[in-house]
């Protein structure tokens, strides 16, 4: 595997693997890789011949306060896993080479409708920052396919619309959420919990589950079932920020019943920010 943290060197093999006919797969990530990464990188594996990984903490993405900062970097521990995966390159560069005129004084990209509420009402610019370094590194990889897993399902929402309102020739797959054996969604944040705290988030997955039982048993009160999960979380000590019923198309509020819905939430355990959702 070939690990690159220069632009140049990046373009030059890109270029060399478009030359020669051969269909490219990105992977983008912030490092301190899991198994829910893996499975993205499996997935691009299988639907292109060469596959590329990024690992770049993106600042843009992080608000004040947030963990920026402490934000775990594993790259010696990433990069051997990747290339346990047979990835054929990892691109890990550095904040002055995707933002030379730093990250302040970027070209912004904006996603309107599917960036608004939900998460951005409680991390504001996250999106803009996640569209930003997501358009940078697509005009950079040139891939043919990029992956992203289902378990930031508004992400997947803004990218997904980015990429059809610029009109770039980029397949976006979306990969099912990774848990563990309880059900708690994978992520590198998870690291965070106290064993106490590890013990409880599960209910998390699981009041997202109730809800959309009830969803397709009939019941159609969306208000009422958002404030029975919500109340069910704070009971057991979460602080929730939102539990919403969506239309999993457009992520605003559902007309009916009759078009594919999505529970998303998001709730504090600790210090540690929890995020998942169940599509019905």
């Amino acid at each position: 595997m070939m690990t690159v943290k220069e632009i140049p060197r990046l373009r030059g093999q890109v270029a060399e693997w478009r030359g020669a006919g051969e269909r490219i797969g990105f992977v983008p990530t912030m490092g301190n890789l899991h198994q829910g990464h893996m499975q993205l990188v499996r997935h691009a594996r299988s639907a292109a011949q060469r596959v590329v990984v990024s690992v770049f903490v993106n600042p843009m993405q992080f608000g004040p306060g947030e963990d920026f900062n402490s934000y775990p970097r594993t790259l010696e521990q990433d990069r051997d896993k990747l290339a346990d995966e047979s990835v054929d390159l990892l691109f890990a560069p550095g904040i002055e080479e995707i933002y030379p005129h730093g990250a302040r004084h970027t070209t912004r990209v904006e996603v309107p409708q599917v960036s608004e509420g939900l998460c951005a009402d409680f991390r504001p610019g996250h999106f803009a920052g996640v569209a930003t370094v997501v358009a940078r590194l697509f005009n950079l990889v040139q891939p043919d396919v990029a992956v992203f897993g289902e378990k930031d399902f508004q992400q997947l929402a803004v990218i997904g619309r980015m990429v059809e309102d610029l009109g770039w020739p980029i397949e976006i797959a979306a990969v099912a959420t990774v848990r563990e054996p309880d059900g708690l969604a994978m992520s590198s944040r998870n690291q965070y919990l106290t064993a106490e705290e590890r013990q409880r988030a599960p209910l998390l997955y699981r009041t997202l589950c109730e809800v959309a039982a009830r969803l397709r048993s009939g019941e159609s009160c969306f208000a009422e079932l958002e404030s029975d999960a919500l109340q069910t979380l704070r009971s057991a000590g979460f602080e929730p920020e939102y539990v919403a019923i969506r239309d999993a198309l457009t992520l605003q509020s559902p007309a009916g019943m009759d078009t594919p819905q999505v529970v998303l939430a998001a709730a504090r355990l600790g210090r540690t920010r929890l995020i998942d959702n169940v599509q019905v």
